[in-house]
């Protein structure tokens, strides 16, 4: 099992950037895919991007591609999503995840708390 914890959110002008950070523990954590979800009021939970065990493959929803940056560092049992050009349709709850590489919600066994972003305008 590996449990996730979120950290970096915050409150940002558009056109700002912000690094979230899931940090992982146990022995595990290279064993999975890991990926961040969001969810703003009201609505579901959406995919943002996910990445491969080993961290060579990444894909993204069409709504961040060019602008968000989804990485890892398995030694440090750590994966990152670098976020720049935020816009106001940004703000959410970002969730990270590990499971599947794959973009669909069920695809993932493992949930963090989450972490509010916010982009004010």
């Amino acid at each position: 099992q590996v449990q996730l914890v979120e950290s970096g959110g915050g409150l940002v002008q558009v056109g700002g950037s912000l690094r979230l950070s899931c940090a992982a523990s146990g022995r595990t954590f290279s064993s999975y895919a890991v990926g961040w979800f969001r969810q703003a009021p009201g609505k579901e939970r959406e995919f943002v991007a996910t990445i491969t065990r080993s961290g060579i493959s990444t894909y993204y929803a069409d709504s961040v591609k060019g602008r968000f940056t989804i990485s890892r560092d398995n030694a440090k049992n750590t994966m990152y999503l670098q976020m720049n050009s935020l816009k106001p349709e940004d703000t959410a709850v970002y969730y990270c995840a590990a499971g599947n590489y794959c973009p669909s919600y069920g695809c993932y066994n493992y949930w963090g708390p989450g972490t509010q972003v916010t982009v004010s305008s």
